[in-house]
């Protein structure tokens, strides 16, 4: 009988091991890594002075920060502490007429495994707290007044 119990325990591994990922044709104690399907969250930040200006380019991904971004830990930490970073201001939201400043920012690509397709201003109150909320996206960009 115990013949048949190991023929038995036997052939319910061979299933498992394709089930889990593992080629068959794998000895059994190693481990297949394969990359995953989904692109690695990496973002591209264009910043302009102004809308005329020049665009300066940054790369920025993380989980190890990084990519080109000058500040890359400090703008993923931003990135990680905001409540919906690239969400865009409501239409219907009210906002102050405080302006700070001509800055202009495109951000493009994907984070959290969601595509990513937006643009920061200081022309008002909200988008101000916006931009406010991931600065360290945009690095060399003074303060607003």
């Amino acid at each position: 009988m115990a013949p048949g119990l190991a023929l038995l325990l036997s052939s319910a591994a061979c299933g498992d091991e394709q089930a889990n990922g593992n080629p068959a044709a794998e000895p059994s104690g190693t481990t297949s890594v394969r990359p995953s399907d989904s692109p690695a969250d990496t973002l591209t930040i264009e910043v302009k002075t102004s809308e005329k200006a020049e665009a300066k380019s940054y790369t920025l991904t993380c989980e190890p920060p990084g990519g080109g971004h000058p500040r890359a830990a400090e703008a993923c930490a931003a990135l990680d502490k905001a409540e919906a970073p690239f969400a865009p201001v409501p239409e219907d939201r009210m906002c102050t007429k405080i302006y700070g400043g001509p800055e202009v920012a495109t951000v493009k690509g994907t984070w959290n495994g969601k595509k990513i397709d937006t643009r920061f201003t200081r022309e008002d109150g909200c988008q101000l707290n916006r931009w406010t909320k991931v600065a360290p996206l945009f690095p060399d960009v003074p303060e607003p007044n």
